[in-house]
């Protein structure tokens, strides 16, 4: 069994259905508090476990990074959820839980007789979320609800490549799967805020994440942007459209990033790079000039950051005005700042003799710190002892599995 009793969520119970990244996010955040999460799969195992990428040395290939990456501290079923016999394993699962997270399309669940009014009858103070491209009609119909949705649709049409890109006319993707991994987050905190309900008042219910809300959410500027100025915002650059200076600057071995768009900082700033004349200048001297003259800011600001090397900006800036390097996954695992904060954790991984590295836990809590207590699992590598835990002998374990039920 998944080692429990290290995090606030402790005790809690969670029947996690999802898939690719934002409900194994979402059910790995809950992981880390201490859940315990039971992982239910097809039987062939879900699709990210051969997305790579795997070491070179990796002949096993039971999963690669991304699914190592979002799966730890948890466990393993396989079911064939079409089958009514796997139908009742996955009920009587969710008759002992306290949460069940699933990631599918609008009606996948209710076609499958596992429905959250399904479960709902059968355990009252059951919290049911789910994560969908644009919601669920049971909080809000969309005229998009059986749409698919990935990480790039929502970051789309949730507005946020429409700010973001080197100029004006070029959208552009952001890196990191943020359409996923906000929507994720919202939906752990959902979940956790449910759970403080029910153990108020006895009652479950429906969490609700839009992955193209959550993305809309992320970008409320251009909300009030367009409402208080009449503007329809667009990509920036590296640049803040209210704010100067704020953003990114040419060093001589790459880029930092620096703010000081209040005048005590700029002030500050202007001494510190022996430029006081910036401090007075008409152009430069308030707040509101600074973002009249933004490319001059900018300009000036570079005469200075091209002549020096990162490690030189940060000993004459770091500490002093907001700035920060923009390192690469290279420069982070030599940072101590990450390996102070254990950022960079290791964990085994099967097929490969040396631990792997995965990105640690940014949530920090005194009392119920969380950990990386195991590694994401292999495919039904507990499907027997969850099966034992819900009264299924060897004999009918053998059977189910036979006939591709149970993997």
């Amino acid at each position: 069994m998944a080692a429990t009793g290290f995090g606030a969520l402790d005790g809690i119970r969670v029947i996690d259905f999802t898939q690719m990244l934002a409900g194994p996010f979402c059910t790995q955040l809950l992981a880390d508090q201490g859940a315990e999460v039971i992982k239910i799969e097809p039987v062939e195992g879900e699709d990210s476990r051969g997305a790579g990428p795997f070491r070179p040395e990796d002949e096993l290939r039971a999963f690669g990074g991304y699914f190592a990456s979002v799966n730890r501290n948890k466990r393993s079923i396989g079911l064939n959820l079409k089958d009514p016999a796997a139908r009742d394993i996955a009920l009587k699962l969710a008759d002992s839980a306290d949460v069940v997270v699933e990631n599918y399309r609008a009606g996948v669940m209710d076609r499958l007789g596992l429905s959250y009014e399904t479960l709902r009858e059968r355990n009252p103070r059951l919290v049911y979320a789910a994560i969908r491209g644009f919601g669920d009609p049971r909080t809000g119909n969309s005229p998009y609800s059986e749409w698919p949705a990935f990480d790039v649709v929502a970051q789309a049409m949730g507005g946020l490549m429409q700010i973001n890109g080197p100029d004006r006319f070029t959208p552009l993707k952001v890196g990191p799967g943020v359409g996923d991994l906000f929507p994720a987050t919202l939906c752990a905190f959902g979940i956790s805020s449910a759970l403080l309900r029910v153990a108020r008042t006895g009652k479950g219910q429906f969490v609700d994440v839009s992955m193209v809300d959550a993305v809309l959410a992320l970008c409320e500027r251009t909300v009030h942007q367009n409402s208080f100025q009449g503007e329809i915002p667009h990509p920036e650059g590296n640049r803040h459209p209210l704010l100067s200076p704020f953003g990114l600057f040419r060093a001589k071995d790459g880029f930092v990033t620096l703010a000081a768009h209040f005048d005590a900082w700029w002030v500050k700033l202007a001494g510190l790079i022996d430029r006081p004349d910036l401090a007075t200048d008409t152009r430069t001297a308030t707040a509101a000039a600074r973002v009249a003259n933004n490319a001059f800011v900018y300009e000036q600001l570079e005469l200075y950051t091209m002549q020096r090397t990162k490690k030189e900006l940060a000993a004459v800036l770091g500490g002093k005005i907001p700035f920060g390097p923009v390192n690469n996954v290279a420069e982070i695992l030599e940072d101590p700042h990450f390996a102070m904060r254990e950022m960079i954790l290791k964990v085994d991984h099967p097929g490969v003799d040396r631990q792997v590295a995965i990105a640690g836990i940014p949530l920090k809590m005194t009392e119920t710190p969380g950990r990386i207590a195991s590694r994401a699992p292999m495919l039904g590598e507990h499907t027997d002892e969850i099966l034992r835990e819900i009264g299924v002998g060897i004999e009918q374990a053998e059977s189910l599995r036979a006939e591709r039920i149970i993997g």
